[in-house]
């Protein structure tokens, strides 16, 4: 059964940079969990993007050459693999060769999708110790570890019954369809003043380490300045050393000589690490007008600074920064006058050779799904979807092909016409 979602291109130039529920996503958020939206045989495009042509897949995806320009939305439509699961949050893959794909439900399941099916039995089930009653609460981000093949682990990212935030690592048990409950190790436990703004998203890194998203502690407008505060852990991206140390070292490259990797975010809703080149793509949740995408290149130790709460994307919010203090500008940012909430993505490296190395991302509420891209230096975003769906996140196969999951409980798959 195939859901086709129809496309809308609105072409915007970038200039280059200069430098992851259901979803906690947005301030402000819709009226109910499923806002009404237009049904996507409503959009009808605006422009004739640059054509690119499908061509026939031959080469290793991770040997291919980035796109220069985006395919032909026409072409392509998002496939509806599964329905039915309950507020599903994050998409991973193990990287065990196994070829199943572990989706979060947000009050505190992890389900197996395998062959198109979903496992009836969870393979891990946590909700007695999630709480999940805010919309931005729940169990929020799973990341496995590179060798889970071998040594089992995985981590969660979870508000508690208390609502703070905990990083938890857990093991699979001898069958691999199934984790243990018992084997939890907790690595942090941070307190969330309010309900929101809990970030969530966990992903390894190519150095082996650990990155972990927090919101800036909620509310509205950072009231205790927790993101430009590097004595706080929130309004951060984290990384850790899960390997030398039980529960977690600082990594020696951590510039800050704390966990602090990144800092001066409001609420990164997903982390994308482009699993050939190293580079890391941020989206974070704006406050009244702008959506950002941010960026880093590879190899960046960091602390980095992406200007929260003085600036929402390139634009003034508050306060003026200490002399000398750099704010790294997004390299993609939209207006809520376009959506209301920025639901970040992943980098294609699937069998596509047209859309190697775009980043996909999308708005909650609105459901567009734009592209990124960089070429020759500037950075081009475009919208290139309507889903008429409130789109929680995105993920990835082992294969490199992408996936998105609404807050209605699907899962769908880009494919070609």
């Amino acid at each position: 059964m195939r859901r086709s979602i129809f496309f809308v291109s609105t072409l915007i130039l970038l200039a280059a940079c200069t430098s992851q529920t259901s979803p906690p996503l947005s301030t402000p958020q819709p009226a109910s969990p499923f806002p009404t939206l237009p049904p996507a045989s409503s959009v009808s495009p605006s422009l004739t993007p640059p054509i690119v042509t499908p061509t026939d897949a031959a080469p290793s995806p991770l040997s291919l050459p980035d796109a220069t320009a985006f395919p032909a939305p026409t072409l392509y439509t998002w496939e509806k693999v599964v329905s039915g699961l309950q507020r599903p949050v994050d998409i991973q893959n193990a990287g065990d060769g196994s070829g199943r794909l572990f989706v979060i439900e947000k009050a505190g399941r992890i389900r197996i999708l395998q062959a198109g099916q979903i496992r009836a039995q969870p393979f891990l089930d946590i909700h007695e110790r999630v709480g999940s009653e805010g919309n931005e609460q729940g169990l929020l981000g799973l990341a496995f570890h590179p060798r889970h093949a071998e040594n089992g682990f995985f981590y969660v990212n979870y508000t508690n019954k208390d609502g703070n935030t905990v990083i938890a690592r857990y093991q699979a048990a001898t069958d691999p369809n199934l984790a243990d409950p018992a084997s939890e190790r907790v690595l942090l436990q941070i307190e969330q003043p309010f309900r929101n703004h809990n970030g969530g998203a966990l992903v390894f890194g190519p150095d082996g380490y650990l990155y972990a998203g927090l919101g800036d502690g909620g509310s509205s407008g950072d009231p205790f300045g927790n993101a430009q505060n590097l004595d706080s852990l929130l309004g951060k991206i984290l990384r850790l050393d899960v390997d030398s140390t039980d529960p977690y070292a600082i990594p020696p490259e951590n510039a800050s000589g704390s966990e602090v990797w990144a800092y001066g975010l409001r609420n990164p809703w997903r982390i994308a690490i482009d699993r050939a080149t190293g580079n890391v793509y941020i989206a974070d949740v704006g406050q009244d007008q702008w959506e950002e995408i941010d960026f880093v290149p590879a190899g960046a130790t960091g602390p980095l600074n992406f200007g929260w709460d003085y600036r929402e994307g390139k634009h003034y919010f508050r306060g003026l920064p200490p002399l000398g203090l750099e704010l790294i500008p997004p390299v993609a940012e939209y207006g809520h006058d376009q959506g209301c909430s920025v639901t970040g993505g992943v980098v294609y490296r699937g069998s596509m050779p047209e859309w190697q190395g775009i980043y996909l991302y999308a708005d909650y509420c609105r459901g567009t799904i734009w592209g990124l891209l960089n070429a020759d230096g500037q950075w081009q975003a475009q919208a290139l979807f309507e889903a008429g769906l409130t789109v929680t996140t995105f993920g990835q196969d082992e294969a490199g092909e992408v996936y998105l999951a609404s807050d209605s409980g699907e899962i769908l798959r880009l494919t070609r016409r």
